[in-house]
């Protein structure tokens, strides 16, 4: 496993981190038995992975307390991010958001803590404050953001806060990213951490078409305002979408990996990324995602890469939003 020094901080974090979202089943996941849960955390663990990634809102808690119930033996060698849900951003809020998951992880401090998404009501320097006398006091290491665009990130930024990192969705086949934040975090020092990386199975080449793909999986920009679970008004872009995967997956035959191995080891190739956020149901699946983490891709493979998802990236352009028209990003 490699690891990579998180901005602003003197921690180091394993390059791929464990997303912890899928461990408590429901939502678009389905049913999830918790003994499998636990055998892919300690899978993990045991080969090298040492951040793992949560939140207060993934099953009401129940993901921070998995974790514990995992890892907890060994929580001084690892790392623990978790979020903290923007309805609880007011400075009071925030402090016993805080509590409740230092009791659900078992532990006494968060490395890092991070504001899920933007929430415009609350100054984000009254937040960032807050933020700062956690860390003052001991209870976090380091504060990042997430879903934070250009605008949110450059205000938080004015504040001349010790912001970390900013943790946004970016994939082969979702680059919205690179139009302005990545540029914006490389210069301001800011880590970014990659979530839905695989673009919920997409990258794997589980699904061969648009209709292989179920309705709370195909919510995305990439596919119709058709689809039953769709918030957007746009056409999608589903020949696109799987023109990219077929081309993504000839690229990867021709080198021997995985279609989900290429699209990983892409990513920690771009500018600004310090780690890539992948989610595991079991133990197979994390040992799966963990082979990535040692590929290291020629400059030629990553530019076809780039060349074949170009198209797809300039059709969904620069709206950070995968779900929506009117973006929450901004």
């Amino acid at each position: 496993m490699q690891y990579r020094r998180l901005a602003k901080t003197e921690m180091d974090v394993s390059v791929l981190s464990f997303g912890c979202w899928a461990i408590v089943g429901g939502f678009n996941w389905g049913p999830q038995d918790e003994n499998d849960s636990i055998a892919a955390l300690q899978a993990a663990y045991e080969a090298g992975v040492n951040f793992y990634d949560s939140a207060e809102g993934y099953g009401s808690g129940y993901s921070e307390q998995l974790l514990a119930k995992a890892l907890g033996e060994v929580r001084d060698q690892i790392f623990i991010a978790t979020k903290a849900s923007p309805n609880n951003f007011a400075p009071d809020d925030l402090r016993a958001a805080c509590e409740r998951s230092l009791q659900n992880l078992q532990t006494d401090h968060i490395d890092l803590y991070q504001l899920h998404w933007p929430n415009r009501e609350i100054p984000i320097a009254e937040t960032l404050g807050v933020l700062d006398e956690l860390k003052e006091a001991g209870k976090i290491r380091a504060y990042g953001v997430s879903n934070f665009g250009p605008h949110d990130l450059s205000e938080a930024l004015l504040c001349e806060k010790t912001i970390s990192s900013d943790q946004m969705a970016y994939s082969l086949l979702f680059r919205a990213v690179e139009h302005v934040v990545q540029p914006l975090c490389v210069a301001n020092e800011v880590s970014i951490l990659c979530y839905s990386p695989l673009m919920q199975g997409l990258l794997t080449g589980k699904f061969a078409t648009a209709a292989d793909v179920p309705d709370d999986r195909a919510r995305t920009r990439h596919f119709s305002k058709e689809r039953l679970l769709a918030k957007h008004e746009e056409a999608g872009f589903e020949a696109e979408t799987f023109a990219a995967i077929e081309a993504i997956g000839l690229i990867a035959k021709s080198v021997g990996e995985s279609p989900a191995d290429l699209s990983l080891a892409w990513l920690l190739a771009r500018g600004g990324v310090a780690s890539v956020i992948a989610g595991a149901r079991n133990a197979e699946q994390t040992q799966r995602n963990v082979s990535a983490a040692e590929l290291t891709l020629s400059p030629d493979i990553i530019a076809a890469l780039d060349e074949v998802t170009h198209g797809l990236k300039k059709r969904l352009g620069p709206n950070l939003d995968m779900w929506q028209s009117v973006s929450r990003i901004r």
